[in-house]
């Protein structure tokens, strides 16, 4: 496996080659800054089918490890026994590696990131500095999906949310700046609580220590290999000798319960768990398509990971405990998602609504806790993430034509755009979830995990699989049928730049419909393991 290529920080950092080739170029080239970009982009979309290709599907555990030491703090030896000590300090490395669990995403991330800068076009304004802040984004999501310190998690987490607050308050509609205020607000108190929860870790978990001729050495590490060890061997091995005083990494029941929901509220803002959901409204509607694109597909998707990640595989005795919450929780997006979106007007608010129901299966998923339901709950991560980018980018195209998105004033467009109309018609199916379609897939595995442990909930849950197929045909239908409205202008269909994004995500769409296998392959060994780590652990726990 060619490891000694650092294909992950390629990967990760080859945007910035973009923005560094624009803060020379002119501001007024709009159409060499345009194409520029997207040829950028272009790069770690090839890096990341190479990388999914070369991923050995029979391995367990991280892949194309990359370590650098990076961060050393030095802390004061203040005691008479830490005196003792060679040295005393805080240790946080460049630590990147993938699984089958981030794999998936990180091409994924590739992949919107593409067909949203292609959406681009719409753009009116500011070109130069737009597509700077695009790439950034860009950087820092694949950052999130590979990094495994956690100080690194974080810094690669916040550089996502900086240049999200400007490409919305900037280029979003009239009521953009409300917008990125409240989801930099929202956001940086998820980022706030999900600190607090890191440094609680980092303190007790990250402990390690190294004798040498010279004395000893006591550190404290950001290494999520390091904490996950501390947590459940060592940790394991001094309690099972009655010696919890002596241990340095010991956490207590009760605190091992207030990091778990520190970060379960933390990540729960960002997929979002309701009732944390009202600042996602915001950015759905007020923010530019190709922004949304991304929000939706991607972005949410951070919250999900961090919480399988973080919150699951750190707690699971916990997140075990809480399977019926966690699953009701899901239940109540789904739901309360799919009741809104059926009476909502502007079709952005319906697709946002849709997220927040769609992000209840992956919940759903979760809270089934064995092999299916978490498989379920990646491939729906991935899934809605290709359509829901599909849908916004529709979004975009509708809006350049008719300055509207009132499902009022819209009608009759299979008339005059019929390949738009077309496009819009398949991404609905594969919203609800027809067969052939990447949303039956993920679906099918999520409602399947679940009721095996959890029928009556899922029963439920399912009741709004049958809502979003009322809500879905209803804002598709009031789009391309019935009688075209008089005052909208002639209109032309799809161009090149539009119809080269809305094939493509089609195309991965059907391919993940009606072949699985190209993401179970990659995802089933990382996800049994995942499950035989959970259940292993809660047992012990038990």
């Amino acid at each position: 496996m060619p490891d000694n290529l650092h294909i992950l920080s390629l990967i990760a950092f080859s945007p910035l080659l973009g923005v560094l080739i624009l803060m020379f170029m002119p501001a007024s080239k709009g159409q060499w800054i345009k194409t520029t970009s997207i040829l950028v982009t272009l790069i770690p979309l090839v890096l990341s089918a190479w990388l999914y290709a070369q991923f050995n599907h029979n391995l367990e555990g991280m892949q194309f490890k990359e370590q650098i030491p990076w961060i050393t703090v030095p802390l004061n030896k203040e005691t008479q026994g830490l005196s003792q000590l060679t040295s005393f300090f805080f240790q946080f490395d460049y630590s990147m590696a993938v699984d089958g669990l981030s794999l998936p995403l990180v091409f994924l991330t590739a992949l919107v990131s593409t067909m949203a800068a292609l959406a681009s076009v719409y753009i009116k304004k500011r070109w130069k500095s737009y597509f700077i802040l695009f790439l950034l984004l860009e950087t820092g999501m694949f950052g999130v999906f590979m990094a495994q310190d956690l100080f690194l998690f974080f810094v690669f987490f916040e550089i996502t949310l900086i240049p999200t607050f400007f490409l919305i308050g900037i280029w979003g509609y009239k009521d953009r700046e409300r917008a990125a205020n409240k989801f930099l607000i929202y956001n940086g108190i998820g980022s706030a609580i999900m600190l607090i929860a890191f440094l609680i870790l980092v303190s007790t978990a990250g402990f390690g220590q190294t004798a040498g001729d010279n004395g000893a050495s006591i550190h404290y590490s950001g290494s999520l290999s390091v904490i996950t060890e501390n947590l459940f061997q060592n940790a394991a091995s001094y309690v099972n000798q009655g010696d919890l005083e002596g241990n340095p990494f010991f956490l207590s029941e009760k605190m091992r319960w207030s990091v778990f929901i520190l970060l379960l509220v933390a990540f729960g803002i960002k997929l979002p768990i309701f009732p944390f959901h009202t600042w996602m409204l915001k950015v759905h509607t007020e923010a530019p398509p190709s922004i949304v694109m991304i929000h939706s597909g991607i972005l949410l998707k951070m919250g999900a990971y961090g919480l399988i990640r973080f919150g699951i595989l750190l707690f699971p005795q916990q997140a075990v405990a809480w399977a019926s919450v966690l699953g009701i929780l899901g239940v109540i997006n789904i739901v309360y998602g799919a009741v809104l979106a059926f009476v909502q007007k502007e079709f952005k608010l319906v697709l946002a609504y849709s997220s927040i129901s769609h992000m209840g299966i992956v919940l759903l998923g979760i809270a089934a806790f064995n092999t299916a339901g978490l498989q379920g709950a990646v491939f729906q991560l991935v899934s809605h993430g290709l359509i829901s980018a599909l849908m916004f980018l529709l979004v975009g195209s509708i809006y350049e034509r008719t300055q509207t998105t009132e499902l009022g004033h819209l009608g009759g467009m299979a008339k005059s755009v019929p390949f738009i109309s077309g496009i819009l018609l398949v991404s609905g199916m594969a919203s609800l979830g027809l067969p052939g379609l990447s949303g039956f897939i993920s679906e099918f595995l999520a409602f399947l995990g679940l009721f095996q442990t959890k029928p009556v909930v899922t029963a439920v849950g399912a009741l709004g699989i049958i809502l979003t197929a009322v809500y879905v045909l209803r804002g598709i239908l009031s789009i391309t049928y019935g009688p075209l409205k008089t005052e909208l202008p002639a209109m032309r269909d799809a161009r090149l730049i539009e119809a080269i994004p809305m094939i493509t995500l089609v195309a991965f769409i059907v391919v993940l419909g009606i072949y699985p296998s190209v993401l179970s392959e990659p995802l089933y060994q990382t996800v049994s393991s995942f499950d035989q780590f959970i259940h292993s652990v809660a047992k012990i726990g038990g």
